[in-house]
């Protein structure tokens, strides 16, 4: 009996002890898309009023969290009955970022591109455009979601279930929560800065000033950001999908230094995503005009 324990306790700090290390892993391997992951949510939060920056992240928080309770047991039952189903999945949702970041350019340099343009809706209130924010940021979150459960499903294959169950699940909570704590202290930035104003320390004083010019610039650095994002996630991720592109885009950059090299995949995957973007908003530009004309 006292044998047997013992074996079991020992499968299990096995276990656990693989567990860490695959879950450190797949952390690295997904921290470029966290960092794109960071900016596109925090851009996408941007713009409501100070009062409900807070409730908004939770409501962002929260639909990330059902994301990814429904994306870690897809992921599961994907890789174990359909796994060549994996990447044309991952290709809708790098053409839909595409699309978004692409919309996103169409809209502040073409503004009256369309004739819907003219028959814009009456601005939304304050709790319409409270929702809206919520919903494109859930919707956003389900694609940058996905891959980052499918670069973790790739680092735990052939691994027993519930290895892959508890890698999958720590990384879907810890990116969840380090993503979402990250914006919340990113947007009470200015909040944070008129507390300071208001202390009795020069110092402090200097600080909150401080803190107050720099806010606005960092959500417009972050609003960029999050569109370049975009593209570069959006593109990486079709890149990737075709291997005859990605080996065309290795051999351009192939002569060229680490830091070189690194920086022409980037321009490749950004100009990648670019072209895309733009031919499904295109598509979808002239399928919402025969829409409207039938």
């Amino acid at each position: 009996m006292a044998a047997s324990l013992l074996l079991l306790l020992d499968d299990i700090a096995a276990m656990l002890d693989d567990v860490a290390v695959l879950t450190k892993v797949a952390a690295k391997k997904t921290a470029g898309v966290l960092g794109d992951d960071l900016a596109l949510n925090a851009q996408q939060v941007a713009g409501v009023q100070a009062d409900r920056e807070l409730p908004v992240v939770w409501a962002v928080c929260k639909g990330s969290f059902v994301n990814k309770a429904i994306l870690v047991p897809a992921a599961l039952a994907i890789g174990t009955w359909l796994p060549w189903l994996v990447t044309p999945l991952l290709m809708i949702g790098g053409a839909f970022l595409c699309f978004e970041g692409f919309e996103k350019l169409a809209h502040s340099f073409l503004p009256h591109a369309s004739p819907a343009a003219e028959a814009a809706p009456a601005p939304l209130d304050a709790t319409a455009l409270e929702r809206q924010k919520i919903r494109g940021a859930v919707r956003t979150d389900f694609i940058l979601s996905a891959e980052i459960i499918a670069i973790t499903l790739g680092t735990v294959q052939g691994r027993p279930f519930s290895v892959q169950l508890s890698v999958l699940a720590g990384i879907a909570v810890v990116m969840t929560v380090g993503v979402y704590g990250l914006v919340a202290g990113i947007v009470k930035l200015d909040d944070a800065g008129l507390h300071l104003v208001q202390r009795p320390s020069g110092a402090a004083r200097a600080l909150g000033r401080g803190l107050l010019a720099f806010a606005p610039w960092l959500m417009k650095a972050l609003s960029v950001a999050g569109t370049a994002a975009m593209f570069l996630v959006g593109g990486g991720i079709l890149v990737h999908g075709v291997p005859a592109l990605a080996a065309r885009l290795e051999a351009w950059t192939g002569g060229a230094g680490g830091m070189a090299a690194a920086l022409g995949s980037m321009a490749g995957n950004a100009a990648v995503g670019v072209l895309a973007g733009a031919i499904v908003w295109a598509a979808v530009t002239v399928a919402q005009r025969l829409r409207r004309n039938f």
